[in-house]
């Protein structure tokens, strides 16, 4: 029987199909992300955004929310309708409700938007 315990947890999920036509979609997803994190009763200690417009990087955007203890993440490549989400959290908080909640977001603002790799990896594992 192991004894290990991991201190964190990180999500990785691969979307496609995300509809870059959405108003502001780099905000919007950024706002999915917060109104997550809140709903989790996570503390959020810091966002930010930068949307790219083609001239220097690929048209999309990058964002991230900082967290107690972490963060969440999102990088998106519009013209190729590609969106990658990271939700990761240390301590007692588990990013399955912030990544479940993101998911049912953007499926409410995209519908087109399919999940195609969602993994939970452990991180920082004491052993035994």
């Amino acid at each position: 029987m192991s004894n290990s315990q991991a201190l964190g947890s990180h999500i990785l999920m691969d979307f496609r199909n995300y509809n870059p036509s959405i108003a502001n979609d780099g905000i919007r997803v950024l706002e999915i992300m917060k109104a997550a994190v809140k709903k989790s009763g996570v503390r959020e200690v810091h966002s930010h955004i930068e949307e790219f417009d083609g001239i220097l990087s690929p048209v999309g955007f990058a964002s991230v929310v900082l967290i107690d203890e972490s963060h969440i993440t999102a990088h998106c490549y519009s013209e190729r309708e590609i969106l990658a989400i990271d939700v990761f959290t240390c301590g007692p908080n588990e990013p399955d409700k912030i990544a479940n909640e993101i998911h049912k977001s953007l499926k409410s603002i995209c519908p087109k938007i399919r999940l195609t790799s969602m993994k939970k990896i452990e991180r920082f594992v004491l052993g035994d």
